[in-house]
């Protein structure tokens, strides 16, 4: 174990927060995984602005995951364009099986870490 001068070690696994459009199933497939993972029904974000979902997500350094692509693919530049950090947008497309989407957010987790997600959008 090495010494941080009393700085957290950074982060290997991306934490992640969906909002409400991402199926509970997926998150609960994740958390049993051990993934930290909250998602806007835990935080009692229901029925918030985009807005408020990505500001919610960057102060709890999360990587926010959602399906809804315009959106956050806006967010996600307008963060960029006025100098900004988010911890990560990751859109998944809908699909029929719930496990597909775990899946392919399983890969992603495996090959970026939290601070190569920072700034990052990624489609999955």
């Amino acid at each position: 174990m090495t010494e941080h001068g009393g700085e957290e070690p950074a982060s290997l696994y991306i934490h992640l927060y969906f909002d409400e459009d991402v199926s509970a199933g997926i998150v609960n497939n994740l958390r049993t995984r051990g993934f930290d993972v909250l998602s806007s029904r835990d935080a009692d974000m229901q029925s918030k602005t985009d807005d408020e979902q990505m500001l919610y997500a960057v102060s709890l350094h999360r990587a926010i995951v959602t399906h809804n692509r315009s959106d956050f693919e806006s967010q996600h530049l307008r963060f960029l364009e006025n100098g900004l950090r988010h911890y990560g947008v990751i859109i998944a497309r809908r699909r029929s099986k719930d496990s597909d989407v775990v899946v392919r957010l399983l890969a992603l987790l495996d090959t970026v870490t939290a601070e190569e997600m920072e700034n990052q959008l990624r489609y999955i």
